[in-house]
């Protein structure tokens, strides 16, 4: 579809769902609709159900982290309309107690999307019958995915040959001093360099 196409399916889908849909934009030849959390099903149903609609298929369910707002995380639902060969993307605010309904009784397939959200966001997703983590391992402490979330993570894990098992320790930064150069290769370093003394002009 082109952009105009797309503004009027996305007026079209927030003049239908009321309260539950609050806007909607068009960028780069994509539609995304902003829903209110708590009215995700409701959102998920129109869209799958009327007929004018038909988004049958679930793509990804997924987060995304903007740690400086007071909602930091949009929670992010991409479907597929063969119908009208077309995908939208449908986002919604949450903070980190949010509860936002699981749309497993509409989209069973959004099972796994919905706890790799959790696992790696910490996106509480109510109503869903199995919200444990998915890819961490058990007892990781955290959400990996998010921007505040350390590079190194908490612990470590390593096998003793010693004890002959697996063991969970603190992260340990072994390196006593650390510098690292960030300019630009090419703008080169704002110090001398070992080396630099050959190039300097004799008198």
């Amino acid at each position: 579809m082109d952009d105009g196409k797309l503004e009027a399916l996305g007026q079209t889908i927030v003049s239908a769902l009321g309260g539950a849909a609050s806007a909607h934009a068009v960028a780069f030849n994509q539609l995304t609709v902003t829903v209110d959390a708590a009215g995700i099903v409701e959102v998920m149903k129109y869209l799958r159900d009327d007929p004018a609609m038909r988004f049958v298929n679930i793509t990804d369910v997924t987060a995304v982290d903007y740690p400086g707002r007071e909602k930091r995380f949009d929670v992010v639902y991409h479907l597929l309309s063969p119908t009208l060969n077309e995908r939208i993307r449908v986002r919604a605010e949450a903070d980190e107690n949010t509860q936002v309904p699981s749309i497993i009784d509409v989209f069973p397939g959004a099972d796994w999307f919905e706890r790799e959200a959790y696992d790696l966001y910490g996106v509480i997703f109510t109503g869903h019958p199995d919200m444990r983590r998915l890819l961490t391992d058990y007892g990781f402490d955290g959400h990996p995915l998010r921007k505040d979330f350390p590079l190194t993570g908490f612990v470590e894990v390593r096998y003793d040959d010693q004890e002959k098992r697996v063991l969970y320790e603190p992260v340990r930064l072994n390196q006593e001093f650390r510098k690292f150069d960030f300019l630009s290769p090419w703008e080169g370093a704002d110090y001398p360099l070992p080396g630099d003394e050959k190039a300097e002009p004799k008198a």
